[in-house]
């Protein structure tokens, strides 16, 4: 699979104000890529999204907890979404490959790390991290953070903000890995002992090394309105497909 180029509207557009021109292309250009995405994963199903490290390999301990995750989540009848990178993205995509589930990526555009792994059924190039981020979200019923670095954490807070504050649903988060994480959760607890939280934003949360306990609090507390995930069907006048195995 081909890494993804690198464009420079991005850094361009946020280093200050722009020409009126410059910055409506810039608005099409992102534009664009919200339709690509929803082109390439409309009509995938429910997913949960794995968040995760590229730079943990096959053999941390990590890997395969979330290869043996998507696995069971898959057998369970969801698509598994992920960035689409190497790491624990791949052991993701992995699991759910070895389930005969769906196994979905949606790359960035990175100067290192970033590329496709071999065990995507779909995936798409994304060139702008919130468009990446938003599509992420927008087809998924559960979340699995595990171990990562600043964009697996960007990943997880952005999305519980957006649960604590409405703007989406709340969905599960399941955060793997009690010891890599013990600094992280310490300062949740925190927060939720100082009333910077409630404690019913942290219900949503389960903080596990089980891999049998994040997938029972996934499955738990999904959407449970599933069936709208299967209302709108693929057009091929369109050039629709709901088996499309590849999306550029």
């Amino acid at each position: 699979m081909d890494k993804p180029k690198l464009r420079k509207e991005e850094t361009t557009f946020l280093s200050g104000p722009l020409s009126r021109m410059a910055e409506l292309r810039y608005c099409a250009a992102t534009v664009i890529q919200f339709v690509k995405g929803f082109r390439a994963l409309h009509f995938t199903g429910p997913c949960v999204t794995v968040f995760g490290s590229a730079r943990f390999g096959e053999t941390s301990t990590y890997y395969g907890k979330a290869r043996d995750i998507s696995f069971k989540l898959s057998k369970a009848g969801m698509s598994i979404m992920t960035g689409g990178g190497p790491g624990l993205m791949e052991a993701a995509n992995r699991g759910a490959r070895d389930a005969g589930g769906i196994s979905l990526g949606c790359n960035i555009a990175l100067p290192n790390e970033q590329r496709p792994n071999s065990y995507l059924d779909k995936y798409i190039n994304i060139e702008f991290f919130f468009v990446r981020k938003e599509l992420l979200r927008k087809y998924s019923v559960g979340f699995v953070v595990m171990p990562g670095g600043f964009g697996t954490l960007d990943e997880f807070f952005e999305t519980i903000t957006l649960i604590q504050t409405k703007k989406i649903r709340k969905f599960p988060i399941a955060l793997v890995g009690i010891d890599y994480h013990k600094n992280l959760i310490s300062h949740i607890n925190g927060m939720a002992e100082s009333n910077a939280i409630s404690q019913e934003d942290k219900d949503l949360i389960v903080f596990t090394d089980s891999i049998d306990e994040a997938v029972n609090h996934i499955l738990k507390y999904a959407d449970e309105n599933l069936s709208r995930y299967y209302k709108y069907k693929p057009n091929p006048l369109l050039g629709e497909n709901s088996v499309q195995l590849k999306a550029n």
